[in-house]
């Protein structure tokens, strides 16, 4: 596709789901894709189906120095960055009342710091060769009030008003980088590995198996953003189940 064969995509959270379905469709389309993940050996698969297109490092996207790292093996493999596809999320799921901080911690860590990691690694090498491409996955609960997901709402509002206001310098300080926000509604995932076992994960795992989209639905989304003309910044994308409301 046009504008999307030989660039250099980073993309977290590459193991499973959205990331690796991402990894694929852009790798099928000329792009050379950069894989991030905890889980080496899938990393090891994935990249070894890919073939020449793709280059792994296992990493933690909590870990600044892991996130350092990834930018140095894909300016050593590719000799640039393009794109940064920051994708690596959890949601343990759960009513603040049942006191999970460790879940509550978890995604702060993962949903937000590791989000902020992934930037300040590639930030100054976009504004050094000034273009780039910053595409994060928020979710529909970045959007609008979930009961039994509060704190996963905060931090994929966060998410939102975070790129939307670095979009802001960006366009202030003449830098020439994009950003896309993504809120997929329900994906068939492993993200719901990480819901409480209790009567709000049974719910919400009926909706997703009668509903869900498949994790390619946001690749090519992903793929859509990407092969827009220089100068054109799709700035959000809302994708969901027709019967999600």
């Amino acid at each position: 596709m046009e504008n999307v064969e030989n660039k250099v995509i980073i993309i977290t959270g590459a193991t499973s789901g959205i990331g690796e379905a991402t990894a694929r469709v852009l790798a099928k389309h000329g792009a050379k894709v950069v894989l991030s993940g905890r889980r080496e050996e899938r990393l090891e698969k994935l990249t070894g189906e890919l073939g020449d297109s793709a280059v792994y490092l296992k990493s933690d996207v909590t870990n600044i120095e892991d996130m350092k790292a990834i930018v140095k093996l894909a300016k050593e493999k590719f000799g640039k960055v393009d794109v940064l596809f920051a994708n690596a999320g959890i949601m343990p799921a759960g009513n603040m009342s049942e006191l999970d901080l460790k879940g509550w911690m978890d995604m702060v860590d993962i949903n937000i710091k590791g989000v902020l990691n992934s930037m300040y690694a590639i930030i100054p090498e976009f504004y050094q060769q000034n273009s780039g491409h910053i595409i994060i996955t928020s979710s529909r609960a970045g959007t609008t009030l979930v009961p039994g997901n509060a704190v996963y709402c905060g931090t994929k509002h966060f998410v939102k008003v975070m790129l939307q206001s670095f979009n802001s310098e960006t366009n202030q300080e003449g830098k020439n980088i994009r950003t896309t926000t993504i809120y997929p509604g329900a994906i068939k995932t492993e993200l719901l590995n990480h819901v409480v076992e209790n009567d709000h994960k049974k719910m919400v795992e009926g909706f997703y198996e009668q509903f869900g989209l498949q994790p390619e639905t946001i690749a090519n989304a992903v793929l859509y953003a990407i092969s827009q003309p220089d100068g054109v910044d799709v700035s959000d994308l809302v994708i969901r189940p027709t019967f999600e409301g």
